[in-house]
């Protein structure tokens, strides 16, 4: 999913994000006492198929996250942030196998780079307009890589197939009257820790009481992304997410829809519910068996419950994947429509 984007355009864009927010700026104010945070968590889960072998790693859902079988472990998640009245860092560090699979292990630097999830400065040029630079998770999708911050345990395909982060400098700006938008140039996608291409990518969100409209141009690749939901009741809320991405350089272009009810029965146990349609041209995001080409569609469903012990939650999981053509293995490791599965995750966050 790469977009090219000339050398001197990115610098111009660059360019034009500082030149936006240098007006904003006001006269410099004495600096409050910085504030100084240390964040995280811990996961690890038990996952079997039951419609297929647990004793092979490769037989789960082609989503990312999660597909490892019997009791597996997720990652460690460490998060220090230092806060300034205007200015600030964020340094999110990740170790095992869930965070080994969001940085993608790092090919780079990986003596150095393997665990490092998010690494930025910040400026708080006003209280309308925030300018971030360094390595920062993507603002496109419902989903996100810290698994207290989702409500299903395992992720969806969009999510698994949209970038995870990107490094540059990007520019939010508060609109009023809950409007928001943000302008970015940074790096290729995927390239999160230099850029050996000289090209850059371009991103852009606008946002209104929290539904957002997301675009991302990059190396030949654009994709466009909605993201929101709404409070149904005190009990019941519904979150979207739709995405289509294209790149007619190399012909792979994705689509698809999820959606999130989620009801609370207590103030300690809800439900979620993750019902997604997803379709892909020479993607391979769905096929297991490596005998597929082409189209393909897959429509999952994943049942999730959420009980939380004070800073523990624990999410037993139900999913389902059925797709167009024999994607998945059966019992018998012969080819098959559908995959059922199940999970049992402890997040502990602190």
């Amino acid at each position: 999913m790469k977009t090219i984007i000339n050398t001197n355009f990115g610098k111009i864009l660059a360019i034009a994000i500082i030149s936006m927010v240098t007006f904003s700026a006001s006269a410099q104010e004495e600096e409050t006492t910085p504030k100084f945070s240390f964040s995280g968590t811990v996961d690890a889960y038990y996952r079997a198929n039951i419609t297929a072998p647990n004793d092979e790693e490769w037989i789960a859902p082609g989503s990312s996250f999660a597909q490892l079988p019997g009791f597996s472990l997720g990652m460690a998640n460490v998060i220090a942030a230092y806060e300034g009245e205007k200015v600030g860092f964020v340094a999110d560090l990740v170790f095992g196998p869930r965070g080994t699979d969001a940085i993608f292990e790092s090919p780079m630097y990986s003596a150095t780079g393997d665990i490092i999830n998010q690494l930025y400065v910040y400026w708080n040029v006003s209280d309308a307009v925030t300018l971030t630079f360094g390595n920062f998770n993507t603002f496109l999708g419902y989903e996100v890589i810290s698994p207290a911050a989702n409500f299903n345990y395992s992720t969806s395909y969009l999510f698994s197939y949209g970038p995870f982060s990107h490094t540059g400098l990007k520019a939010d700006f508060d609109l009023g009257n809950d409007w928001s938008a943000m302008v970015a140039v940074m790096n290729p996608t995927d390239l999160t820790e230099f850029n050996p291409t000289g090209d850059y990518a371009v991103g852009a969100q606008l946002g209104y009481s929290g539904q957002f409209l997301n675009f991302l141009h990059s190396q030949g690749g654009f994709e466009v992304d909605y993201t929101g939901g709404f409070d149904l009741s005190d009990e019941f809320f519904l979150g979207i997410n739709a995405a289509y991405y294209d790149n007619s350089d190399v012909e792979v272009d994705f689509a698809g829809v999820a959606l999130y009810p989620q009801y609370a029965i207590s103030d300690t146990f809800s439900l979620g519910l993750r019902g997604e349609y997803f379709t892909e041209t020479d993607l391979g995001a769905i096929d297991q068996t490596d005998s597929l080409a082409g189209d393909l569609d897959v429509f999952a469903v994943t049942l999730t419950g959420s009980a939380t012990i004070g800073n523990l939650i624990l999410k037993p999981e139900v999913r389902l994947d059925s797709a167009s053509e024999d994607a998945f293995i059966d019992n018998d490791l012969a080819p098959t429509g559908s995959l059922a599965s199940v999970l049992f995750a402890a997040i502990y966050s602190f």
